[in-house]
């Protein structure tokens, strides 16, 4: 993400922190940017101070952090004044969710115009690669962003870690590694039939998706980073 912006010409900020500098990866290829990097070894210069970053938003600045989940939190209040689509997080791991019961699905995809069937307890994702449909994922637990794909009608149940409120209430989007649908509607042709509503679902190609995002970026980015192992921070 560092060399991205860099090449694109974007300013950015990254705020590193970890437990010792011998703990924190690539800092021989950080040092390349001395005038964008803070560096926060714990055992020498304490936490990331938060807020001295959050307190005042900036205007034309998203905020990309990834950590534990205690920092992520800290960053999510921090920055509880910044506007819709501000601040977005990278989780190693889901939050803990109250269990949901899960119901047969048929999935018509618009692009291949095929319709599968995924019985309870199966994620839209593997139904569809069980299909051989060209679907792609990652993580399967809802927090990389990899399956992405574009919902065209209906609503989606939401149970990621990745998108907003804001993304959640557009219902544009879905997740098919852990997420279903709405409703118990159950008859219409070339539609997405989802816990028992239906919409359409684009199969949408991701190779270039953080790309893509980072590209978005109108104003200055501010990454905040924890190592990957730091998780008594904050």
């Amino acid at each position: 993400m560092v060399g991205q912006a860099a090449a694109w010409g974007t300013p950015w900020q990254l705020l590193y922190g970890g437990r010792s500098a011998d703990s924190m990866a690539f800092l021989g290829e950080l040092r390349d940017h001395p005038d964008n990097v803070r560096l926060y070894p714990e055992d020498r210069a304490g936490r990331i101070p938060l807020h001295e970053w959050l307190d005042r938003p900036p205007p034309d600045t998203t905020v990309y952090a990834c950590g534990p989940e205690k920092l992520l939190t800290a960053v999510e209040n921090g920055a509880a004044r910044w506007g819709p689509g501000a601040v977005r997080l990278e989780r190693f791991r889901p939050r803990p969710k109250a269990a949901r019961v899960d119901t047969e699905v048929e999935v018509v995809c618009a692009r291949s115009n095929r319709t599968v069937t995924v019985p309870a307890g199966r994620s839209i994702l593997s139904g569809l690669e069980d299909a051989g449909l060209p679907v792609t994922g990652s993580c399967r637990e809802g927090v990389c962003g990899t399956c992405e794909t574009r919902v065209l009608d209906g609503e989606p149940d939401h149970r990621d870690d990745i998108l907003t409120a804001d993304g959640r209430a557009a219902g544009d989007r879905m997740y098919l590694c852990v997420s279903r649908g709405e409703g118990d509607q159950r008859n219409l042709a070339d539609a997405v039939l989802l816990g028992g509503d239906f919409f359409t679902m684009h199969v949408a190609e991701n190779a270039a998706k953080m790309a893509d995002n980072l590209g978005d970026q109108l104003g200055e980015l501010t990454a905040i980073a924890e190592h990957q192992y730091q998780h008594n921070l904050y």
